[in-house]
């Protein structure tokens, strides 16, 4: 299927493993330029070789930790000075730490706003102005399951992420006359390092094995087993296309039925 993305411009926050490097892959195979960010430098060059030498994709990199106020900014200037627009803002960042409410001090828990919420709404203060100038964008934000059902022993995650989604919703209507879309993407449980290291610290809280914490996840989703995040990298594909120019202000999850709400 051609998605008619051939020569738009992505920006992929968190874009060096992952969530994010599916996705810059999948946005690669539709013939996307990309602007891949990440904190780690290795892992942001290894990701960036590895999409040019498969699909041809013009690739550039910058380090950047989004948590950090200014660095969301210096990505989308950085990115317009390479391509000279950004069509496609997905942002993306490593979840906070796990645990109960009385094991997050004042610090973590504006550590997390800056990391979760903060980055959003940098980034799209930074991208908006272009996409509105040219009638047409796409804002993809991945949140978490976590923000639609709360998950135990994820309290920053459970109430930070939420209000990605009220950010989200409500920018989605301001923009929707400019023919700028925005999403919410709703990973499940998915084969990740955020996954290996939610299981780690269920493995340390519980008592158990990694292995039997993985099992206990598992068992929670009705298809009986992790996303793969190529899964995922399909619907964000999908979303930032010309199909998609009709879908706004909508949070979907890829969890494999795990979400028992209606809604």
């Amino acid at each position: 299927m051609d998605l008619g993305l051939r020569g738009r411009v992505a920006v992929i926050a968190a874009g060096s493993k992952g969530l994010g490097k599916a996705v810059a892959e999948e946005l690669a195979a539709e013939g996307v330029l990309l602007v891949l960010c990440a904190r780690g430098e290795e892992s942001l060059r290894a990701t960036a070789e590895g999409i040019r030498k498969r699909f041809g994709a013009k690739v550039y990199t910058t380090q950047a930790d989004v948590g950090k106020p200014g660095e969301p900014d210096r990505v989308i200037l950085e990115a317009m000075a390479q391509f000279g627009k950004v069509d496609i803002l997905f942002t993306n960042s490593g979840g906070p730490p796990a645990g109960p409410f009385e094991a997050h001090t004042a610090e973590a828990w504006d550590n997390a706003y800056r990391l979760v919420l903060a980055s959003v709404v940098e980034f799209c203060r930074a991208a908006l102005p272009g996409m509105k100038e040219r009638k047409w964008g796409r804002i993809l934000n991945v949140t978490s399951i976590a923000a639609k059902q709360p998950v135990d022993n994820l309290m920053l995650s459970n109430s930070i992420r939420a209000g990605v989604i009220g950010f989200a919703r409500t920018l989605a209507n301001e923009v929707a006359s400019y023919g700028v879309t925005v999403n919410n993407l709703i990973p499940g449980f998915t084969r990740t390092d955020r996954m290996v290291e939610l299981a780690e610290v269920t493995s340390k809280k519980e008592g158990i094995s990694v292995e039997e914490a993985e099992r206990r996840f598992t068992a929670q989703i009705p298809m009986g087993r992790m996303a793969e995040p190529r899964e995922f990298a399909a619907l964000a594909a999908f979303l930032a296309s010309e199909r998609a120019s009709y879908i706004t202000a909508q949070s979907i999850a890829v969890d494999g039925g795990w979400i028992r709400g209606l809604l």
